[in-house]
């Protein structure tokens, strides 16, 4: 056997038999190396960010997967792009979804829902702001509190500064159906639902950056901790015997298109229909409250306790305003029921030219309130709002009380010590079950049922846990009435009695953590990433791996520069 002398290495180079240092670090996976190629995958974490935020708006063609996808895609974007490059990028995806809700909902564009539209994305849009300038400066563990924070604050202050409510921009809606995860918002209002969310975007994007167990252990631990309570809730929590049987009725479509026909031919709007002669409308007017007192008589003979008309289910103008009222108290007293009458009225008073306004009436036939609608919706109905006081009424099967449709779209309006909370609605077809599904999350927060009548639009009737009692859609069936049992007493919620606490402490902790990161010097996230991934900086700021100075060779990412912008 011939022996190969073992060649001697020149000045400078490692010998060929040499076993590596025990202490050197493989990099090919350090976040160095990732870094070299995500900054090439954000157009596309964008893009999909952005498609996936589509199936997450609050509109019928809603993924309840997609509200959980989408913020983690784009909260990867911000945190791989400059500050401000991101925003920008962040404020249009967040317009586009805005408008994809309103042609998905059939809103119609005009200048008043764009600039809506625009509003809405720009609050929206802080949360990604406040991420990512202020996650570099604090702990891992408490930053990954801030974006949720952020978010649940600003689904919190779109209901309070704009005239939208939780008509758009709140997640919570998109978990309809997972009543055990939905139960939280008895506790939190709807804004937790929102924290979850943007909570689980967190700690993935924390997870993707520095793989740890911990941060998803202590997330895990939590959701499960919600619905686990949720589901006892369902379970354990004290259910009624006694139920009342409810009838919500919807006029035939035959008299309604007869009356939209009608309407139609009339210029002017609102105020052309109030000054039309009276032969020109009434009779079709007429037409369309007789069948509706048809239909009460034959509910009440069924065994109904309460009979519900939606919204506007009568139009009228003024000067009979008081004939229409007074053919339904007859009817009520004939009946015996409790029936409430959702009215139009067209004025020829400006500026409103009218009111929109639900009245109850005892099995006596008396009145016992007159409410009128308090949120019109913005840039599509005009007439003069009501105060917004809920009437509150105590009857045998329970305190009942009152708003209209778009009313309940605002959960501080909605803390009402009731049993039944009646709804009236006057949808269409392409909103109609998204919005009913949004006012079934009012029964989960304030402990009571909702009876939502919903004229072309989907009917539903909840329990106080948000379970449907009753379904009907308007556009699907031939007799357009829904029937359900709901019981009688409801009961107390921490929102009830809290309000929106937990929102209000979000918005306070988003200031809290921006004052500590203020205080604390910043970190680049190259460093922070390399001291948690065993590559760092010693205390001079110089390069080291695992724990050991660089040489002048070593990838150590000394001359990573921050991504600030």
């Amino acid at each position: 056997m011939t022996n190969h002398p073992v060649p001697t290495p020149l000045a400078g180079e490692a010998s060929p038999t040499a076993r590596p240092p025990h202490d050197t670090a493989d990099t090919s996976n350090t976040p160095e190396n990732r870094r070299g190629w995500e900054p090439a995958v954000r157009p596309l974490l964008l893009l999909l960010g952005t498609g996936t935020m589509l199936f997450a708006v609050g509109g019928r063609w809603d993924i309840a997967a997609a509200a959980w996808i989408f913020p983690v895609l784009l909260l990867r974007f911000t945190r791989l792009s400059r500050v401000w490059t991101g925003v920008l990028w962040i404020w249009p995806a967040h317009i586009a979804a805005a408008v994809f809700w309103i042609q998905e909902s059939a809103i119609g564009l005009d200048p008043v829902t764009v600039a809506g539209a625009a509003a809405l994305a720009a609050v929206q849009t802080l949360p990604f702001l406040a991420d990512r300038l202020l996650v570099d400066r604090l702990r891992p563990a408490v930053a990954a509190l801030t974006f949720p924070a952020a978010v649940a604050g600003g689904e919190f202050l779109i209901t309070v500064l704009s005239p939208f409510g939780t008509a758009y921009g709140s997640l919570a809606v998109t978990q309809y159906g997972d009543l055990p995860l939905l139960q939280i918002i008895s506790v939190t209002g709807s804004w937790g639902i929102g924290f979850l969310i943007a909570y689980f975007a967190a700690t993935v994007n924390r997870i993707w950056e520095r793989p740890s167990w911990r941060g998803g252990l202590v997330y895990g631990i939590v959701l499960l901790a919600v619905v686990l309570a949720g589901g006892a809730r369902l379970a354990l929590g004290p259910s009624t015997s006694t139920t009342v049987r409810i009838a919500g009725i919807s006029p035939d479509r035959t008299v309604t298109d007869h009356l939209k026909s009608t309407l139609g031919r009339i210029t002017g709007g609102s105020a052309g229909i109030a000054a039309a002669p009276a032969s020109t409308v009434e009779p079709a007017m007429t037409a369309v409250e007789n069948d509706l007192l048809a239909a009460t008589r034959r509910e009440a003979a069924a065994g109904a306790k309460i009979v519900v008309w939606p919204e506007e289910g009568v139009k009228t103008q003024e000067a009979h305003e008081s004939a229409a009222i007074a053919v339904a108290r007859e009817q009520a007293r004939r009946s015996g029921v409790y029936l409430e009458i959702g009215l139009r009225v067209y004025s020829t008073a400006a500026p409103g030219h009218g009111k929109d306004e639900a009245i109850l009436i005892d099995p006596a036939g008396k009145v016992l309130w007159t409410y009128q609608k308090a949120h019109p919706i913005p840039g599509s109905e005009h007439f003069t709002p009501g105060d917004g006081r809920v009437p509150v009424a105590d009857t045998p099967y329970g305190r009942i009380a009152n708003v209209i449709c778009y009313d309940a779209d605002f959960p501080a309006m909605m803390r009402i010590r009731a049993d039944i909370v009646l709804v009236p609605s006057h949808d269409w077809k392409a909103y109609g079950a998204a919005h009913t599904m949004k006012a079934s999350l009012r029964a989960i927060e304030g402990g009571y049922s909702v009876v939502r009548q919903d004229a072309e639009g989907v009917s539903a009737a909840y329990d106080d846990k948000g379970r449907p009692l009753a379904t009907t859609d308007y556009f699907t069936t031939r007799r357009q009435t829904m029937v359900a049992y709901v019981p009688t007493r409801g009961g107390t919620t921490v929102y009830d009695r809290t309000g929106d606490l937990f929102a209000w402490l979000c918005l306070a902790g988003v200031a809290a953590l921006a004052v500590t990161a203020l205080a604390r010097p910043w970190r680049p996230r190259s460093v922070t990433a390399r001291a948690d991934s065993g590559l760092g900086v010693d205390r001079h700021g110089q390069g080291s791996v695992a724990g050991r100075p660089c040489s002048a060779g070593e990838p150590a990412g000394a001359r990573d520069v921050s991504p600030e912008a």
